[in-house]
C-alpha cells in the first residue's frame, strides 16, 4: 500500500505532446447516461470503450477472436478515450491531482489468465502520462460479455485541482 500526498501532474499535456499521443475526440454515450460525473474533488467516469469516432476499434473476447496484445491495445485506446473526456471537462490534464482508482473490464473465454497483461495497457499509458508516482490501485477483472461485443471497458476516477 502506498501512502502518499496527491501530486499535481504538472505537464501531463506536455508528456502527450512529447509522446506523439493525439488523444481522440471526446467520446459520447451510447446511452442514457453521461460520460463523467464531478462531486468535489472528484471526477468519475462511465465506462470507456476502445472506440474512435463511435466505431469499435476491436470486437471479440480475450482467448477467442482476440489475442493478448490486441486486448492491451484496446485497453490503451479505452483509456485514451478517457483522458479526452478528462481533458473535456476538466480543460486540461494537468489539473488532475491523483489517479484514485483504475478498474479494467474484460471480456473472455472461461480458461482466459493474462488479464494483468492486457490491463497494462490502461496502466503503462496513465505511468506515461501523468508519471509512475501517480500510479493507483486497480482492480482487474474477466466478464462473459460487454457492450456492443467490445473486449475491454475501463474506469477511472480521478481527483482534479479546484
Amino acid at each position: 500500500m502506498v501512502d502518499r500526498k496527491p501530486a499535481p501532474a504538472a505537464g501531463a499535456e506536455q508528456r502527450l505532446t512529447e509522446l506523439g499521443i493525439v488523444l481522440p475526440s471526446p467520446p459520447t454515450p451510447f446511452g442514457n447516461y453521461v460520460e463523467g460525473v464531478r462531486i468535489g474533488k472528484l471526477l468519475y467516469l462511465s465506462g470507456m470503450l476502445p472506440v474512435i469516432d463511435r466505431k469499435p476499434h476491436f470486437v471479440g473476447r480475450l482467448g477467442a477472436e482476440l489475442e493478448v496484445d490486441e486486448g492491451r491495445r484496446a485497453a490503451e485506446i479505452a483509456t485514451m478515450s478517457a483522458l479526452s473526456a478528462i481533458k473535456a471537462e476538466l480543460g486540461s490534464l494537468d489539473r488532475v491531482t491523483a489517479v484514485a482508482k483504475l478498474g479494467i473490464y474484460i471480456a473472455t473465454v472461461g480458461d482466459f489468465r493474462d488479464h494483468p497483461t492486457v490491463a497494462d495497457g490502461a496502466s503503462d499509458l496513465l505511468a506515461k502520462v501523468f508519471g509512475p508516482e501517480m500510479l493507483s490501485g486497480r482492480i482487474v477483472l474477466g466478464v462473459a460479455s460487454l457492450p456492443l461485443g467490445l473486449p475491454v471497458e475501463v474506469e477511472l476516477l480521478v481527483e482534479v485541482a479546484d
